[in-house]
């Protein structure tokens, strides 16, 4: 067992890692009354092409499987397991990233039973011919669904235009004719190779008992053997150009809506590399663009934004991204005017005091953020498999220099690397 401390932020959690090479960590909240538990693969959409440990050939699946898998491990010979944890009286979850896989419950009574739940049916899988049949036909009307979606459109469409051969450009859940493919034989190499405990994380938050929590977990673990040698992941080669600048689509909106995106190339970072560039590009994205920016207002004043417009950074270990967008009638001057702003701003130099006032503001914010079990958690997650400490968050944000963030700004904000979805209302004949 190892204790993991952050003076800083006064919390503290116990890591404890099993024979099999389960990590489960456990952060304590007095005081609570809600509980989180979080039960994670390395494994999201991208991980379509690897070699099984132990195998020397490439394995290729089809798009969309991790999504798939996700659904099925909710199914069992009998009943659902929905009904299970309703009658337990907790909310349990699932969501497939492009990076990992998360199955979780929040509860304020029962914990033990849930998490014992929780832990025994992602290690039970269960397909068959029939039930993967029925999937498809489920998941199927998921895709078509999204399809209609605006919000997700602009944003998968500006993956498409800056990513040419990376997975991050295919929808996660993959399409009618990928899922179509999908056997029960390919659900249970997938679940075999990436669910392996040795591949995985439990992270449990609350006023629970420690030992109780760990006992729980361990008892109930089907694998005893630790898998020694790693999934090899292959990823193809990513240029650093976009694949187009503006990519246009029609759907069923009133406004249009709009994402500007700027292709990150600076990758192959993990760990506290990644944090700090992490950290760097979100103060710049605030100060660039956040509501109190110059940028801002000036858009915001002239009609051509309103309160929809947001911004954000995904920084992965193999590529990164920052994307602002929101509604407006002109999106194409809207992205005439952020690359003439940030021109201006390159000539001109940012402004110190700007990036001691936002730094400020975002080391409150994660401090509050504290407050919030679901946070922590996902968070820990996210940040957990890139090789970062959730805790070494505020230290390196209290950390972050004004130079670090000059020199972000000239590396990642490139006219060149930068691409506009729009989804533009129907034109009708």
């Amino acid at each position: 067992m190892k204790q993991i401390e952050s003076k800083l932020l006064k919390e503290k959690m116990v890591l404890k890692e099993l024979q099999n090479g389960l990590k489960i960590f456990f952060m304590p909240k007095e005081g609570y009354t809600k509980q989180y538990a979080i039960f994670a693969t390395n494994y999201g959409s991208n991980d379509s092409k690897f070699i099984v440990p132990g195998e020397s050939e490439v394995t290729k699946v089809t798009d969309g499987i991790a999504h798939f898998l996700e659904h099925k491990l909710f199914e069992e010979a009998e009943g659902n397991i929905f009904d299970k944890f309703a009658e337990l009286g907790s909310n349990v979850n699932a969501y497939t990233n492009f990076t990992s896989t998360c199955y979780l419950f929040s509860s304020t009574d029962r914990f033990y039973e849930n998490l014992e739940l929780l832990v025994k049916f992602v290690q039970s899988p269960y397909f068959t011919d029939e039930n993967v049949e029925k999937e498809k036909g489920i998941i199927g009307q998921e895709i078509k669904m999204y399809d209609d979606n605006p919000n997700w459109k602009v944003f998968f469409n500006a993956l498409k235009a800056m990513y040419h051969n990376h997975p991050v450009k295919i929808d996660i859940a993959g399409t009618i004719e990928s899922i179509s493919k999908i056997t029960k034989e390919d659900l249970y190499k997938c679940y075999n190779t990436f669910y392996d405990p040795s591949n995985m994380i439990i992270f449990v938050i609350g006023d629970v008992d420690e030992n109780k929590v760990f006992s729980i977990i361990e008892k109930n673990q089907k694998k005893e053997e630790k898998v020694e040698k790693k999934i090899e992941r292959i990823y193809p080669d990513e240029p650093d150009t976009v694949v187009q600048n503006i990519i246009e689509e029609q759907l069923d909106v009133s406004i249009p809506l709009f994402n500007i995106a700027f292709k990150d190339t600076n990758n192959g970072l993990n760990g506290r590399a990644l944090l700090d560039k992490d950290i760097s590009t979100k103060i710049l994205l605030d100060m660039l663009f956040g509501k109190s920016s110059d940028l801002y207002t000036s858009l915001y004043e002239e009609g051509l934004i309103n309160d929809t417009f947001e911004n954000e950074y995904t920084g992965e270990i193999d590529y990164g991204y920052s994307m602002l967008g929101g509604e407006s009638k002109n999106p194409k001057k809207v992205l005439d005017k952020v690359l003439e702003y940030i021109e201006n701003m390159k000539n001109k130099g940012l402004s110190r005091e700007d990036f001691e006032r936002i730094k400020k503001k975002h080391i409150g914010q994660h401090l509050s953020y504290y407050n919030s079990v679901e946070f922590v958690a996902t968070t820990f997650v996210a940040y957990h498999f890139k090789n970062i400490n959730i805790f070494d968050y505020i230290e390196a944000l209290k950390n972050i220099k004004f130079e670090t963030i000059q020199d972000r700004f000239k590396e990642h904000f490139n006219a060149k690397r930068c691409i506009l979805s729009i989804i533009s209302p129907k034109t009708f004949e």
